[in-house]
Formats: structure tokens, sequence, C-alpha cells
């Protein structure tokens, strides 16, 4: 059993780091996570940033570490973005709620705003909720979709029994 099993449950948590490979190796090393799966570099050509439309470029890194991910982001550049708000450093977590428009609602509801939003490779919605001061970081709200679950599903199964081989891979 794994987190994504679980609607609602805390799926991720995502650092921002200055060199991707170097920090996703550094925790291989230290913490026996892998294998990491890269994504990047890549302009979401979706992507809306506090509402207006973001030319951001990153690569992110993601493996798990029993039944929760741990992501990297690395920002290319210095455009505005989520990522250069809380620059270095734990950013946010992740959920996938049952319901992503009723989440998103109560949150909105609780007064807190969209920092970011986008649709992700398998066509689901991501928005991450600027949930300071309340909470040391932001919150990602991931849709619920069966290619969402498959992807990450792949990723944990990557991760069960890895014999430390190969520890950075596409994908």
């Amino acid at each position: 059993m794994n987190a994504l099993d679980t609607p609602g449950a805390i799926v991720q948590h995502a650092y921002t780091v200055a060199d991707i490979e170097d920090a996703a190796l550094r925790e291989t090393r230290a913490c026996g996570i892998g294998p990491w799966f890269l994504r990047g570099p890549f302009t979401p050509p979706d992507a809306r940033y506090r509402g207006e439309p973001s030319r951001a470029t990153f690569t992110l890194a993601r493996a798990f570490l029993g039944p929760v991910m741990v992501e990297l982001i690395q920002q290319h550049d210095d455009e505005p973005s989520v990522f250069r708000e809380r620059p270095l450093g734990f950013h946010h977590w992740a959920t996938m709620p049952q319901d992503f428009d009723a989440e998103l609602d109560r949150l909105h509801a609780e007064g807190f705003q969209t920092a970011f939003e986008d649709v992700l490779p398998t066509g689901a919605r991501v928005t991450y909720v600027d949930t300071q001061p309340s909470l040391p970081g932001m919150l990602e709200l991931v849709e619920r979709t069966p290619d969402q679950l498959a992807s990450y599903g792949r990723i944990h199964a990557a991760s069960i029994d890895w014999n430390g081989e190969d520890p950075l891979r596409e994908g």
C-alpha cells in the first residue's frame, strides 16, 4: 500500500534545488531514495502563475521513498513562478483528492488563493494553493485520474526492491 491508494493523503513532499542531478544523487546516497525519474527541461504550455501566463522552465526529478513521493524542482530561468517565491528548500506537499473541484473550492473558502495551475502530460489538472501563513509551504492538488495514478504508480513500482543501479532515469 502507498499514499496513492488513499484519496486526499499526502502523496508528495517537494523541494526546490539549484542542481537537480546533484541533489537527486545526494538524496540517493544519504537516504537510499531512487530511482529518480527526470522530466525536463520543459516550459508548461498552459501554465498560469497568479492568474497570468507563465513561461518559466523547469526540470523535475521524482522518486518514492516508501509510500510517499519526493519531488525535486529546478527552475532554469529568472521568470516569475511559485518556485521563485520559495527558492531552495521545502516547497510544497501534494495531495490527490477524491473530488478535485470540491477540495479547491474548500481551500478557496478558507481564504487561500491559487498560485499556479496547469495541465499535466497525462491530462490531469494541477493547482498550487498558497497556504501561507497557515502552513510552511504550499499545497498542490493533483487531479486523481486513472492516467495520473498510473504515471505515479510506475515511479512507485520502480522503487520497490530497487538495487541502487541506474539512479537517474528519463521519464
